[in-house]
């Protein structure tokens, strides 16, 4: 039977649960899960001739995986699946080509994606520079940054089955004539909404950067050198605009092409999904899902932190949930019959993790800690290790992916991609556990409801359990926190708990960093991860991070300084904030790190 939290419940009855034609509500957890397992354990019978009791048996295995809350799959999934009403996936990239009609079919195709709950990606580096000549109509090009605003236009008209607004993410190379204005685009916010931006570059570019030299801007419609720029006067120019309010972030687009494993046959990655984990090629999407590691972690005394990771366990929920997100793509309702042929050529899917600082906390390692960055090295090793292997057992009973033929792989694999970490905003919120591979964002927060007029006072449960058997539990410390104190102030709290619950503002950038690119060797899409900085941080600061990023191998790099936005999010406490109307429970507290609000992420495109 499903166990959710109250603030879960909440989540679930606004954003998952079906209701009747008056609006009330006819799910709980339990009937949640087996709705989205019957029918994603269907496609065994339909797509694959097993007989129905066989289906049956895998629809229980799915549903006992998701009800003991260690899989969850992405939202449009649990929303859609079973309803006969919209696609099941979460990432998608458009083609966006330099005509009328290429831009129209982006536009429309935008709103089908995300009328039932998917985000989309777009690269603007093929459009043509603003004030170019179009020859067939003797006019001048109105340029990439018009073209945004008219796709932003088109992304604030949606609401995602009446459940959440548009997500999209603009891409744009770093040798496009109009890097700079593109740069700028958001300096002043709301100008585009529901859109993240980020500029992609590739190594040799960083390092013309660092030697402060020039070099070439293209244009994309005839690659005719138009100009040229000093590579560090644009970094800076990036850097700038990130201290300023957290944008752009950058794509290291060589990275991200090295796992691109048929590039032969579709060419190069240019964009990805909106918080960026996904790099995609133009008409696919990608379905996710997120194991949370907490619960794997045993409550028994041995003595290293592998002895206490279930890992038998760990490794059956894995190999189920790769046959889980593989069955979704047959599962699926695609947008256009463009996205469905892409997508099914490919077959790629996106398992990840949730719960990780959790895992930590309940290891006793500090998250800032040389040895956390080794468990989730360990961790997520195992993981893709299994998702490969039983992707390659798909691929023996069912085929490897149509395109595998055109690929780089030796053997055939089912998926050409497996693994990625989402920010899992909400997810998180329904197994009650910390999201993605993200610090913990706080450790006692009020929430209030003003339509129902009471105010919710929730505490971290593992940061609650410890501080009552260590003896320096209080309702005062947890007012105290809830009002945005810190527990490195306090002095009742022991050093080992002011180590050991470290939130994600209190931690240095350049272990933020460093936790990222653990995980990537072991991820074959991204890693969504917000860097944080405090407000004093320094351009200067900002940009040692993003140097490191992709020094230290990651593929892409987001950050945000806390203070830094106009409509500014409120990390923790109950100061008056900006009050955003996102849903029926307006005024609320916005989490750091992916920037969404607790109740139906909102925010999730317009602050991060």
């Amino acid at each position: 039977m499903t166990t959710l939290t109250k603030q879960a419940e909440f989540v679930a009855s606004k954003r998952y649960y079906q209701k009747n034609s008056d609006g009330e509500v006819i799910e709980n957890g339990d009937s949640l899960f087996k709705r989205v397992a019957t029918a994603i354990a269907s496609v065994e019978t339909i797509h694959y001739g097993a007989i129905p009791i066989q289906s049956d048996l895998v629809a229980l295995e799915f549903e006992e995986i998701m009800a003991s809350l260690e899989f969850i799959p992405n939202s449009p999934t649990l929303m859609n699946a079973g309803t006969e009403q919209g696609t099941l996936s979460a990432c998608f990239v458009l083609p966006l080509e330099d005509s009328m009609e290429g831009i129209m079919k982006a536009a429309t195709d935008t709103a089908m994606v995300q009328k039932f709950g998917g985000g989309t990606g777009f690269s603007l580096s093929k459009i043509r520079p603003k004030g170019d000549r179009i020859k067939t109509t003797h006019g001048i090009a109105c340029g990439p940054i018009e073209v945004l605003k008219t796709l932003s236009r088109v992304s604030s008209m949606i609401t995602q089955g009446g459940k959440r607004d548009g997500a999209n993410m603009a891409v744009m190379d770093v040798t496009h004539p109009d890097i700079m204005d593109f740069i700028r685009c958001k300096y002043v916010e709301g100008d585009i909404h529901n859109f993240n931006i980020s500029v992609a570059c590739d190594s040799n570019w960083i390092k013309k950067a660092e030697a402060r030299v020039e070099y070439d801007l293209i244009n994309p419609t005839n690659r005719q050198v138009v100009g040229s720029l000093n590579a560090g006067e644009v970094l800076d120019e990036i850097i700038q605009g990130a201290w300023r309010n957290g944008e752009p972030g950058m794509i290291f687009i060589d990275r991200v092409n090295k796992d691109n494993r048929v590039i032969n046959r579709y060419g190069e990655m240019i964009a990805t999904n909106p918080c960026g984990e996904q790099p995609l090629l133009g008409n696919e999407s990608c379905n996710l899902g997120s194991i949370n590691l907490a619960k794997f972690i045993l409550d028994v005394p041995l003595n290293s932190w592998s002895e206490r990771v279930d890992w038998t366990r760990l490794e059956y929920v894995t190999r189920l949930a790769v046959r889980f997100l593989d069955n979704v793509i047959d599962a699926n309702e695609y947008a256009t019959p463009e996205i469905e042929r892409m997508t099914k050529a490919t077959r790629k899917i996106g398992l990840g993790v949730m719960g990780f600082a959790d895992a930590l906390v309940k290891l006793n390692i500090p998250y800032n800690y040389e040895e956390g960055q080794d468990v989730g090295t360990i961790m997520m090793s195992f993981i893709r290790e299994w998702a490969d292997d039983e992707s390659r057992k798909l691929a023996i009973m069912r085929g490897p992916f149509p395109a595998w033929s055109d690929s780089d792989y030796e053997n055939p694999i089912r998926n050409a991609c497996r693994t990625t970490v989402a920010p899992t905003g909400t997810i998180s919120m329904l197994a009650n556990c910390s999201s993605g591979i993200e610090p913990l964002f706080a450790l006692a927060w009020t929430k209030q409801n003003i339509l129902e007029g009471e105010s919710l006072t929730y505490v971290n449960e593992l940061f609650e359990a410890d501080a009552k058997e260590n003896g320096f539990y209080s309702e005062e410390l947890m007012e105290y926190l809830a009002n945005g104190g810190s527990l490195q102030d306090r002095e009742e709290v022991p050093s080992w708990a002011k180590e050991l619950y470290r939130t994600a503002p209190e931690i240095a950038p350049e272990d933020h960093v460093k936790m990222q690119a653990s995980f990537q060797p072991y991820v074959d899409s991204g890693i969504s991860k917000t860097i944080n900085f405090a407000n004093d941080a320094t351009i200067e600061d900002v940009k040692a991070a993003y140097l490191n990023a992709h020094e230290l191998g990651c593929k892409g790099i987001t950050v945000y300084r806390a203070g830094s936005r106009e409509k500014e999010v409120l990390v923790k406490g109950t100061q008056e904030a900006e009050t955003f109307d996102c849903c029926d429970n307006p005024n609320i507290i916005y989490e750091s790190g992916c920037h969404k609000c607790l109740t139906c992420d909102w925010s999730a495109c317009e602050i991060a």
